[in-house]
């Protein structure tokens, strides 16, 4: 058997998130309010309460971060090793944490940074993300370029397929959501997200991530990290800030990522964190190439036996 531990990304949390596990298991006690402690202010509070920062890229971050972080030293407590570390767009930072790259008390900070930048890097409104699915690469493209005139329109996520995000400036990002209905598209679904994440708007975010990772202690990775950037593992710990420089500005191949670690013989694959979207994208990727995965996720009590039970933890 050979696992990956996967981590999921913006858009997953919701209020109360981890409160269960906190409340049941010191590990997960413990990385919360290390967070806490970090970070100069309760992310616990923010997690487990009815609190609109949670949805505020700021706070979303380090909030996802502590969660994924959570779960993991949870489920290395109970035994599971990780053959390969991977998360989608924020969730690469969990799976760094996980691989030993980042202190996990560096990071929560970092990532709340990378929040901040984000948010500056275009203004609440002015960006937008939309879900294309049952539409092919190519008309997708085609979209985008034909709404140039109105601004800048590009893919933002390879998710699995059938599903690709689009974004950019919102007048662009909503024509181009009528023109792949019109080319065949089953569904665009506009994303609620606070802006153009993953696009070359982010340039002003990662130039300045890039002078805050040179502040960062980086270590060597002790698994083996598959990046949003080129789907590959990261082979050396000095391409690590250069690698999370461009992703924030840079589509995200998770779908191929997926792809390259079943064709490095991964057969179980366990979500930490919040939800199930990254799930459900590996079933979809595992079904496209004929292969055979076990697929677990790990965010509450319930989640936490099926999947102890079904890996005889």
């Amino acid at each position: 058997m050979k696992t990956a531990f996967i981590f999921s990304g913006q858009g997953a949390q919701y209020a109360g998130m981890g409160k269960e596990l906190y409340d049941n298991f010191e590990c997960v006690k413990n990385t919360f309010d290390s967070a806490d402690k970090a970070l100069g202010f309760k992310i616990t509070d923010i997690c487990f309460n009815e609190d609109e920062r949670l949805n505020e890229t700021e706070y979303t971050q380090p909030a996802l971060l502590t969660m994924s972080t959570a779960l993991c030293r949870l489920m290395e407590e109970k035994g599971l090793k990780a053959d390969y570390v991977a998360g989608l767009s924020l969730g690469e930072y969990s799976a760094h944490v996980a691989s030993g790259t980042f202190d996990f008390e560096e990071a929560v900070q970092l990532v709340r940074k990378r929040g901040r930048f984000m948010t500056e890097a275009v203004p609440a409104g002015q960006g937008a993300m939309c879900a294309v699915l049952s539409l092919g690469e190519d008309k997708i493209q085609e979209a985008c370029d034909e709404v140039k005139e109105i601004g800048r329109c590009m893919i933002a996520n390879y998710n699995c397929p059938g599903q690709i995000a689009v974004a950019g400036d919102k007048a662009a990002v909503e024509k181009a959501a009528e023109l792949v209905l019109e080319k065949g598209a089953k569904r665009a679904v506009m994303l609620n997200v606070s802006g153009p994440f993953h696009t070359s708007l982010l340039k002003p975010a990662s130039d300045k991530l890039g002078e805050e990772l040179k502040h960062i202690a980086i270590h060597d990775m002790k698994i083996p990290v598959v990046t949003n950037l080129t789907a590959e593992v990261v082979k050396d710990k000095s391409q690590v800030a250069e690698i999370l420089t461009k992703q924030v500005m840079s589509s995200v191949k998770w779908d191929q990522s997926v792809r390259n670690m079943i064709a490095d013989g991964v057969d179980t694959f366990v979500e930490m964190g919040p939800g199930r979207t990254l799930s459900s994208f590996v079933k979809k990727i595992a079904k496209e190439v004929g292969a055979e995965v076990s697929i677990y996720n790990v965010e509450d009590i319930k989640t936490l036996e099926k999947t102890c039970g079904g890996l005889g933890l």
